[in-house]
């Protein structure tokens, strides 16, 4: 049962930054990257949008990913904006020679099973914007487990004693 005050999903529409690094390698000529991540402001529908293309690097803005807070990531939301350097995580994957960004996420929790399954995810810096976001969600959903007291076996557990 949810409380009054509670927000169980919340979305917030965004486009993420990818660039293409040329490397000076002859087996690994480029690598791919996720760069940033802004408020999607792109018209619906709208394909990606290349910022800078050169001889050394090209950034290209996919739009259309909506970022999604649900009740059950709030504790890894919350160890996200605890943590030293909050992050946003992307989730790409490449389709040919282009590297797409699929999922993002700023759970924490999701980040890492994401990273521990092998797929390609990279940490991004969290938008200063989104923090507020996140903190009001953090606050209405996160309830920390209470703490277990700890107790230790004695000889009044009726362990034997050695003889």
């Amino acid at each position: 049962m949810t409380e009054a005050n509670e927000i169980t999903v919340t979305t917030y529409p965004v486009a993420v930054i990818m660039e293409r690094i040329k490397l000076a390698s002859p087996w690994m000529p480029y690598r791919w990257e996720a760069r940033g991540v802004v408020r999607d402001i792109w018209p619906a529908g709208s394909g990606a949008n290349v910022i800078v293309r050169d001889e050394q690097q090209l950034q290209v803005a996919f739009p259309g990913l909506q970022l999604k807070l649900v009740r059950d990531e709030a504790e890894g939301y919350y160890l996200n904006l605890t943590s030293p350097e909050p992050k946003l995580f992307v989730l790409w994957r490449l389709h040919v020679e282009e590297a797409r960004p699929e999922f993002v996420t700023v759970s924490y929790n999701e980040g890492t099973r994401w990273a521990d399954s092998g797929e390609n995810v990279d940490g991004v810096p969290l938008p200063t914007e989104l923090r507020a976001w996140m903190g009001e969600f953090v606050e209405h959903n996160y309830r920390p487990e209470p703490r277990r007291k700890v107790r230790y076996a004695s000889n009044k557990d009726g362990v034997i004693k050695n003889r």
